[in-house]
């Protein structure tokens, strides 16, 4: 289709020049006045230039509902469904994102958030022109078909692919993006410093100690006393008395 043949264009809210100099919100609603310079679509009306209200319904089937008015709030523009989308950081300012249409097309709102929210709001687009993005775009767009608040409050969710094909909504893809987990680390022993061979140390030969031989006395020790030659001369002494004694009687 030439409709799908033009220049790819990729919006942002600054690229779109909405000019917001005063925005104001509330925190309950997320109540947000915005003033846009250029026309934008949303899934039901395209929304001209001016100011416009931008707020949650207060909704007790925990449905994201959202109603555009007018500055004063006296005039309803549209209400249109959307889900929770997640971004990794939060602004301080109301951001709007857009999704990629043909240069010459009215860019069409994809989500809005908050300040300061990580969860923004991602409009859920009709069956026809669900159609028309993901064929542009090669992703699946959140797509509704309900018409009423009441069928906003209980109608679900679908998804549309490139190829007009509708499926159950992959909520998974509108959260956060859980990161792989961190290889667990390997810790490795710290290899050792070798440690050097030390060879044993060559035996030293020692010399004997030269023995001095002990030097000769001039005069050799006296290792006999003359007390057992007194004795035996004494023992002869004592014979020879008794022999002469003897003998005197014998005479």
């Amino acid at each position: 289709m030439k409709l799908f043949k033009d220049t790819l264009a990729v919006l942002t809210f600054a690229a779109l020049l909405v000019c917001v100099p005063n925005v104001r919100a509330d925190e309950w609603n997320k109540k947000t006045i915005i003033k846009i310079d250029e026309a934008v679509q949303l899934p039901t009306i395209v929304l001209q230039p001016g100011t416009y209200v931008f707020k949650l319904v207060d909704s007790p089937s925990d449905r994201h509902i959202v109603q555009v008015f007018d500055e004063g709030e006296k005039r309803l523009f549209t209400t249109v469904l959307a889900i929770p989308n997640y971004r990794l950081e939060p602004k301080g300012k109301t951001v709007f994102t857009f999704w990629e249409v043909p240069a010459g097309e009215i860019p069409a709102v994809r989500a809005w958030f908050y300040p300061g929210d990580l969860f923004g709001q991602e409009f859920a687009y009709p069956k026809n022109r669900a159609t028309q993005v993901a064929a542009y775009t090669k992703t699946s767009v959140a797509t509704s078909n309900a018409q009423s608040m009441d069928e906003m409050k209980s109608m679900p969710i679908t998804s549309t692919n490139e190829n007009g094909q509708t499926s159950d909504l992959d909520s998974n893809t509108y959260v956060a993006k859980t990161s792989d987990p961190a290889p667990v680390p390997v810790f490795e022993p710290t290899p050792q410093a070798a440690t050097p061979q030390v060879a044993d140390p060559a035996p030293v030969a020692v010399p004997e100690p030269q023995r001095t031989p002990a030097p000769i006395p001039a005069k050799l020790p006296h290792t006999a006393t003359q007390a057992p030659l007194l004795g035996l001369f004494g023992l002869l002494s004592l014979g020879a008395f008794f022999a002469l004694r003897r003998f005197a009687r014998v005479r």
